[in-house]
């Protein structure tokens, strides 16, 4: 017993040293936001700029730290710190860097606009940040979103999209998932029942019912219904929904599917169709990455690695090169 109990201890540390190791961005314990603020100024003083001081400072310190950095940054010399970001550096190395600088929830609500702005709408931005935040993090897109263009998120979402794409955007876009729901048992046995006859048991779909559970429940009872589902119709809710439902629609659910079962697994699989094959889906990958950073991204880089037997920095390595490469590098390894 005694073996075990310390075999139990050393595969605990083992796991927390290999955490620390692998999450890099997270608090700079030596900050002094007036030294980072020098530090950026002088990079970009003059001719030239120094691009590795500026990885250094802002791809090693955590979200509000890069806030305080900002805020002394004009506090010190007048300037906005992401004016002369942009004005020094180009390319995705200035897309990565500018996106370090805005808080989550105003990054969410950029990429959002920039996805519904323009002659199409990029509807994998849509599904990859409103079918995975939180209620809490969907208000704050919300509140940021009228901040920062004085503008109806949800307003936006229904005009610039269609059919049940749309009902499910707007059903999202709410934010009343019941988080705090008790796993119930009997309710998911019902769901997926409810489920079975709007689908596979009846000629056509009714998407409504897919919309109102995959919606309406938690992550962790949506899994005890995908359990009764398997267990009435002997298939997982992942190949159901592909087979019933197509498009936006489909890609929108199954990514509910997937944050549910393993929301890690599913950036994962993001990062990984981001980079394969011939050229780089370079705004999804950068996206995924900045907004992660300081979440998941230990536990996703586990994933990825596990499903597809290469390290999420080799592809990387590969796909990637300059400055551009560095920085990523920097916040995922």
């Amino acid at each position: 017993m005694a073996l075990i109990v310390t075999i139990l201890s050393l595969l605990t540390n083992i796991n927390y040293a290999i955490h620390v190791r692998f999450w890099k961005v997270r608090p700079y314990a030596s900050f002094d936001a007036e030294t980072d603020a020098k530090i950026l100024r002088k990079a970009m003083k003059g001719l030239g700029t120094d691009e590795k001081a500026i990885v250094d400072v802002l791809c090693n310190r955590s979200n509000e730290q890069r806030i305080q950095i900002k805020m002394m940054f004009k506090t010190s010399y007048g300037k906005d710190l992401i004016k002369e970001l942009k004005s020094e550096l180009g390319g995705r190395f200035e897309d990565v860097v500018v996106a370090l600088m805005e808080k989550p929830s105003d990054y969410d609500a950029i990429c959002l606009q920039k996805a519904l702005s323009g002659a199409g709408t990029d509807e994998d931005c849509l599904i990859e940040v409103m079918c995975t935040r939180s209620n809490a993090e969907i208000q704050a897109v919300k509140d940021s979103y009228k901040k920062l263009f004085h503008r109806d998120l949800e307003k936006e979402l229904m005009s610039d999209t269609s059919g049940h794409f749309k009902r499910l955007m707007v059903a999202l876009s709410a934010g009343g998932r019941n988080e705090a729901q008790q796993l119930d048992r009997a309710k998911a046995e019902r769901d997926a029942r409810a489920l079975y006859n709007a689908g596979e048991k009846k000629w056509g779909t009714d998407e409504s019912s897919f919309n109102q559970v995959l919606c309406s429940q938690s992550f962790d009872q949506l899994r005890l219904v995908f359990e009764e589902y398997q267990k009435m119709s002997n298939k997982s809710m992942e190949k159901v929904i592909k087979s019933e439902m197509s498009g936006d629609l489909k890609d929108g659910m199954l990514a509910i599917v997937k944050s549910a079962q393993n929301v890690h697994a599913f950036f994962a699989e993001m990062l990984y169709k981001s980079m394969k094959g011939a050229g780089t889906k370079d705004n999804q990958l950068i996206r995924i990455v900045v907004s992660r950073c300081e979440v998941d991204m230990v536990e996703i880089k586990q994933e990825f690695q596990r499903a597809y037997g290469k390290t999420l920095e080799s592809f990387i390595q590969g796909d990637c090169s300059g400055d551009y490469k560095k920085a990523l590098l920097a916040l995922v390894s």
